[in-house]
């Protein structure tokens, strides 16, 4: 098997190639019709097809004889704690915790909202979840109360699962009050919230609506698995929208399932019982994909990690993990390795690890650089792997197909299309750029099984945000383009939406936080180059008239404000004031431009600008707080 046969097969004959894909998973109701249309015209894979991924993902292995196989370890340096799970233990506390919500109410067609830290019960609630046909949306523990109720409203869940803590590197967080303050502020109350007791000290107050998580599960039988539609929503993702109220993405149960598989095995080249590693939190879509349900349906181990590549304890904790583990294959953001580089850049620790077993590493979240890239090829000998995906399309868009043809690495480079993506570039009149042109990234429909077949309640905005931009394409909103070997390089957003450490952000939805401050009559919150996250968020703020506030003090408690609105996640910084704001006569915020002076992009003053010294005074002040190109730490 070679790559560009295979590559073409999917593009060219996508309904075969497919079909054939799923031959690799087990269904109750194997689906006749391959690719079709829902009801707004959109296409529609295996829509008449029944399967349950909880199934798939654990009592399949059991009945096939692997229940005493290994397939979750909980890994936790902030608890010093170590814990391993087999396939019947798993499978056992899953089906006890789904009989549990069953006994609360819970079934087919509800939804049900998990707020947890990285800890086993996250998984075994996902699990739980789709093993009774729930339809849930796991909510990064690092939002706040207020991001947390915009998302209860959303999708109204019938219950909460939470934990009475997180850990964030060395502070307890207490999640318990938090849900209930969210609970306070949104509209729609669920019905009770489930709380798993860590026990770590952290402050539980006690509701009427509080069900006990082990309680519950010592008291609840177990419960067979649900058979659901193809199309019946497995989850609900949110993730940034440009407007400031997040979107959420709705993935589908076979397609996920067809494509978390081929994912495993062709992307990832992860063979059935070897250790898979994505060093990421289940509360992005990484975690959904490449921590809970694409491991263990391809029945691997699987890592779920509570810590930090550095400073639980040192820079050593990965090394530490993929000898300990003996880890095949691992996924983690450039970010991750920027921060082990910045605190071990001779690779000292890494020297003292057998890392024998790692065969790949993959990178993924944001833009690798190709000195980290050249960091990590020095000092640890296997293929590190850069690729490009997002939340819509919930599994990887743009790859070196590991498991197919290893192709060579191009620094900079994401790699080539995926099987089933038809990736172009194109101009903004909508005609295809030809190599090495600068466009926008667009992909042909339709996008194969397991991308998102809609935003939940809310398909006006689906085909607004996606789909009505370019008729007949998927618009990724990221700029990039290819060279004259289909190598994809991605070059960025062009919208509003920033990458903060591979967590996607909205700033405008900061900037309504910032703009709500006493003291602001206008600003503009824009992402700026960073060494080690990517991007950071930028304040740009413009006081109210005779408005004698300290540029220390305003920086404090507007960073303080957006803390308390988003979480510590926005890595809101820097705040700066500044004169006024760079505008086109019409009034429109010049963000680009903004971004260009503190990136040190070329950059040409656009001749609608009201006032070309704009420009000046805006630079002025970026070196005064040495921010941005002028940040000296980042030379």
């Amino acid at each position: 098997m070679n790559y560009k046969d295979f590559y073409t097969k999917s593009i060219n004959h996508p309904e075969e190639f497919w079909a054939e894909q799923a031959n690799a998973i087990e269904w109750y109701s194997k689906p006749e019709t391959i690719l079709s249309k829902d009801e707004n015209g959109y296409p529609l894979w295996y829509k008449d097809g029944e399967l349950n991924v909880c199934y798939l993902a654990l009592d399949k292995h059991i009945q096939d004889g692997f229940g005493d196989q290994v397939t979750l370890i909980y890994d936790s340096p902030v608890t010093q704690t170590v814990k391993k799970y087999t396939f019947s233990e798993v499978k056992t506390e899953v089906a006890k915790l789904a009989g549990g919500m069953q006994s609360l109410g819970l079934k087919k067609g509800d939804t049900a909202i998990i707020y947890m830290p990285m800890i086993p019960q996250a998984a075994f609630a996902m699990l739980a979840c789709a093993r009774i046909g729930v339809t849930h949306s796991v909510v990064f523990g690092g939002f706040a109360p207020h991001e947390l109720a915009i998302r209860i409203d959303d999708c109204k869940p019938r219950v909460i699962i939470t934990a009475s803590s997180g850990i964030e590197i060395d502070r307890l967080i207490a999640y318990k009050p938090l849900v209930d303050e969210a609970i306070e502020l949104a509209s729609h109350r669920p019905k009770k919230v489930i709380v798993f007791n860590r026990k770590l000290g952290a402050r539980v107050p006690f509701k009427k609506y509080d069900v006990d998580y082990d309680a519950l599960v010592y008291g609840s039988e177990e419960t067979a698995c649900v058979p659901v539609n193809t199309t019946h929503p497995l989850y609900i993702l949110y993730t940034s929208g440009t407007t400031g109220k997040p979107k959420g993405v709705v993935r589908d149960t076979g397609g996920c399932a067809v494509a978390l598989k081929f994912s495993m095995t062709h992307i990832y080249n992860v063979k059935e019982d070897e250790v898979f590693w994505a060093a990421s939190d289940v509360g992005w879509v990484v975690g959904h994909s490449f921590i809970v349900y694409g491991p263990l349906i391809n029945r691997n181990a699987t890592i779920i990690f509570e810590g930090k590549p550095i400073r639980t304890p040192d820079a050593s904790t990965f090394w530490r993990i993929i000898d300990e583990h003996k880890v095949n294959a691992m996924f983690t953001a450039p970010t991750a390795i920027r921060a082990i580089k910045k605190e071990d850049p001779d690779g000292d620790f890494i020297k003292q690890y057998d890392l024998s077993s790692m065969k790949t590493q993959f990178l993924a979240g944001e833009r690798c650089d190709v000195a980290t890239l050249e960091w990590y090829l020095e000092h640890i000998p296997v293929p590190a792997i850069d690729h490009w995906w997002q939340t819509e399309s919930g599994w990887p868009m743009i790859a070196n197909m590991m498991g197919v043809e290893q192709l060579p690495i191009k620094p900079g480079s994401v790699g080539k299309a995926v099987c089933g993506y038809d990736i172009k570039n194109f101009g903004e009149d909508g005609t295809e750029l030809g190599p090495n042109e600068e466009g926008y990234v667009v992909l042909k429909l339709p996008l194969p099984p397991g991308t998102l077949i809609d935003l939940w309640n809310d398909n006006p905005r689906f085909k607004a945000g996606y789909l009505d931009k370019f008729p007949g394409y998927y618009f990724s909103g990221d700029g990039g383009f290819k060279d004259d070997e289909d190598y994809i390089f991605i070059t960025g957003r062009v919208d509003d939406v920033i990458n903060v450490a591979g967590h996607r952000l909205s700033t405008a939805e900061m900037e309504e936080i910032v703009a709500s401050h006493q003291s602001v009559a206008e600003c503009a919150v824009i992402g700026i180059n960073d060494a080690l996250k990517g991007q950071i968020p930028l304040a740009l703020v413009v006081t109210k008239l005779n408005e004698d506030i300290e540029h220390f003090q305003l920086e404090q408690e507007v960073i303080k404000l957006v803390r308390q609105k988003i979480g510590a996640v926005a890595s809101l910084r820097n705040v700066v004031i500044i004169e006024r704001l760079p505008k086109t006569r019409s009034g429109k915020t010049l963000r680009k431009l903004m971004r260009s002076i503190a990136d040190g992009d070329d950059f040409q003053i656009p001749s609608t600008i009201d006032d070309e010294n704009i420009v000046g005074e805006i630079t002025a002040v970026l070196k005064k707080y040495e921010i941005g190109i002028y940040n000296k730490k980042q030379e």
